[in-house]
């Protein structure tokens, strides 16, 4: 009998969550995200240095006369790009890059720093096609998202937690979102304590299917990605959806575990599906965020955690940086 992760692949698109491309390697997935923490993982593994290296260095030789810090800060793209261009030479498909949590509530800021993403990728010789731009899913983030896909450039909207989010994101017509199943689980877990997750009762797999539904029953183009797991049977209960991003933890899992895989997602089914139709402007939007307390505690909670790991990874270059030998003055002999 095939293994889980096998079967799975066979009606699901794989992707890897991970800034490791030794993991990448084994797991063979189709795509790969990334984000601030996962990068920040892998650049303190020896076998990464030569790329953290190499990108402060170019960082350094484009300021020379900047700070440690102020090179550090800079540096944070190129290095998310040159992991993205390792990992592009592994899978077959598409890499996710970060737009800086810290802008994900100013939306000119998002289109400039993903425009700059785009044309890293671009001039490495990487189609736009093969790229996702990843921008937190506020208002202000969609309607970034909404700028760039009209650019033809693609985005996967992240921290996504709620319906509302889910059908602004849509409507936008973004190429792909991501709701992140194991944060609601904690969520519910945390403030609901005695609430039953098992099984199809997870919450954040219960979030998941109603939004395939709600996509699938309406024919939106922005496909779904079910991200941030907790457990395999997360996993299990979304089979069927259209991709799913998985940290190397819960591929080794699925591909050591044998056993028959039910496909639990279906856009047939999802015709049958009650949902109603809602439409949501900036109003709609304001109102149900506010209404839906795990989407708004998550949502401010994930923005802040990216954003501090995005500031402990600055200081991590910058103390790598100081280490690196000083490139001599322009005229030194």
């Amino acid at each position: 009998m095939a293994n889980l992760l096998d079967q799975l692949k066979s009606m699901t698109t794989v992707v890897s969550d991970t800034g490791d491309i030794n993991s990448i390697k084994a797991y063979k997935p189709t795509d790969a995200t990334t984000n601030p923490s996962l990068i920040a993982t892998a650049a303190t593994k020896p076998e990464y240095q030569p790329i953290v290296d190499g990108v402060l260095q170019k960082a350094r030789e484009a300021n020379p006369s900047a700070s440690d810090e102020e090179v550090a800060k800079s540096a944070f793209k190129s290095l998310a790009v040159a992991f993205g261009l390792k990992i592009l030479e592994i899978v077959p498909g598409r890499v996710s890059t970060e737009v800086d949590a810290r802008l994900s509530y100013d939306t000119e800021a998002s289109i400039e720093t993903a425009r700059d993403i785009i044309k890293q990728y671009n001039a490495a010789g990487i189609g736009n096609e093969r790229v996702l731009i990843k921008l937190a899913s506020t208002w202000e983030g969609i309607r970034a998202a909404e700028i760039l896909e009209k650019e033809g450039i693609h985005c996967n909207m992240t921290l996504l937690f709620g319906l509302h989010q889910a059908v602004a994101s849509a409507e936008a017509k973004v190429t792909l979102i991501s709701p992140f199943v194991g944060r609601i689980l904690d969520w519910y877990k945390k403030n609901e304590p005695s609430r039953n997750n098992d099984g199809a009762n997870d919450p954040g797999v219960q979030s998941v299917t109603e939004i395939y539904h709600y996509y699938k029953k309406f024919g939106y183009k922005t496909v779904v990605m079910g991200a941030s797991f907790r457990n395999m049977q997360e996993i299990v209960e979304l089979a069927g959806c259209d991709l799913l991003t998985i940290s190397p933890q819960f591929l080794e899992e699925l591909q050591t575990t044998e056993g028959q895989l039910e496909r639990k997602l279906d856009p047939e089914s999802s015709k049958k599906d009650p949902i109603e139709k809602i439409s949501v402007d900036k109003a709609t939007f304001d109102k149900m965020h506010a209404a839906d307390k795990m989407a708004h505690d998550k949502l401010k909670e994930g923005i802040e955690k990216f954003s501090e790991a995005l500031e402990d990874l600055e200081k991590m270059l910058a103390k790598r940086l100081a280490d690196l030998p000083k490139p001599e003055p322009v005229g030194a002999k």
